[in-house]
């Protein structure tokens, strides 16, 4: 039965991370795509070799997730499976409705709800659910709106003499190499997501072994989730590209440009210091950053309403969904 489950969960994390992303590729290319800096085509096979790139360079988030927020003596393959299914319904709900939510924050829900009925909630780290989670779900979008609102108000600054449309011509090579970064951080933070559950799986099931205060990715795991959601931004997710390149604001490639530049160094930074940030946020409250250092009036606040929304929602709803899938499914063998 062991073997069985392993599988499923393997199963479902890859599921999870094909998702991830189609789900949150327009954190990475809505602005090239909503300018036609680049064809939808370009923009998702340029996307899609810098997200695998950038989930080979690093481990640390992947370390937070598969031994930071839950005690790994309590962890167990169905706990494990319960999160999974979690994060992947979510994530197509919102994805349904065109909603830029956090494919991060569905996972960690799906971890705390199913861990904390499964083992209590001693069985979950607080201070690292604090410091990694909880204020960095709180402090990113402010960051992010404020980093976004002084790119832009720079760039305003230092361009101000030049016709709009020379700007935005100009610009054009600029926002390309600023879309490539945001896909690199991207796939530097969320695939290391997956990453960090299918390793702590393997773990638990005994088909790895951890020196004791180690969590270490083993190099295949790296490459299948690498592959996994370069494979997923490639098929796309044009409802939520449209929500962050359009409905927001209307973009153009300078403000395309100074939203990626700003979002991307807040995700790498975050990844250095393995915190399993949600880019979505980063890069929705970027977008509005800089489209209130255009003009606030052009925020559609409307659209902002909804995405707040699933942003307060998708922890709390993810724990009560994972809880009630738990249930469901405890009876199986450990």
């Amino acid at each position: 039965m062991t073997i069985i489950l392993l599988i499923a969960v393997i199963v479902v994390a890859l599921a999870f991370d094909y998702i991830n992303g189609f789900h949150d590729c327009a954190n990475s290319i809505a602005s090239v795509v909503s300018t036609k800096v680049l064809s939808p085509r370009q923009a998702v096979l340029y996307g899609a070799t810098l997200e695998a790139t950038g989930a080979l360079l690093g481990v640390n988030v992947a370390k937070t997730i598969g031994a930071g927020i839950i005690s790994s003596e309590t962890i167990t393959l169905q706990v494990i499976l319960c999160a999974l299914i979690t994060a992947v319904i979510w994530n197509l709900i919102t994805w349904w409705f065109g909603l830029p939510s956090s494919s991060s924050h569905a996972l960690i829900g799906g971890l705390l709800g199913s861990a904390f009925i499964h083992a209590g909630i001693n069985t979950i780290n607080f201070m690292v659910l604090i410091d990694k989670v909880i204020l960095p779900m709180f402090a990113s979008p402010l960051i992010g709106f404020c980093v976004g609102f002084i790119v832009m108000c720079a760039f305003l600054r230092l361009f101000y003499k030049m016709k709009p449309d020379i700007i935005n011509r100009r610009f054009k090579r600029v926002q390309i190499v600023a879309s490539g970064l945001m896909a690199l951080s991207h796939g530097l933070n969320d695939a290391q997501k997956t990453m960090g559950v299918i390793t702590m799986a393997l773990v638990t099931a005994g088909v790895i072994v951890m020196p004791e205060g180690e969590f270490n990715i083993p190099i295949y795991v790296k490459l299948v989730c690498a592959v996994t959601m370069a494979f997923g931004t490639m098929s796309g997710g044009w409802k939520i590209i449209k929500t962050m390149g359009s409905k927001i604001i209307k973009l153009k490639p300078i403000s395309g440009a100074a939203s990626d530049f700003s979002a991307s160094s807040i995700v790498l930074t975050a990844s250095a210091f393995g915190i399993p940030l949600s880019t979505t946020h980063v890069v929705s409250t970027s977008i509005m950053g800089v489209g209130t250092a255009l003009k606030g009036s052009s925020i559609k606040t409307n659209i902002i309403g909804n995405i707040v929304t699933a942003w307060v929602l998708t922890i709390p709803c993810c724990v009560t969904m994972s809880i009630v899938i738990y249930s469901i499914l405890r009876h199986i063998p450990h």
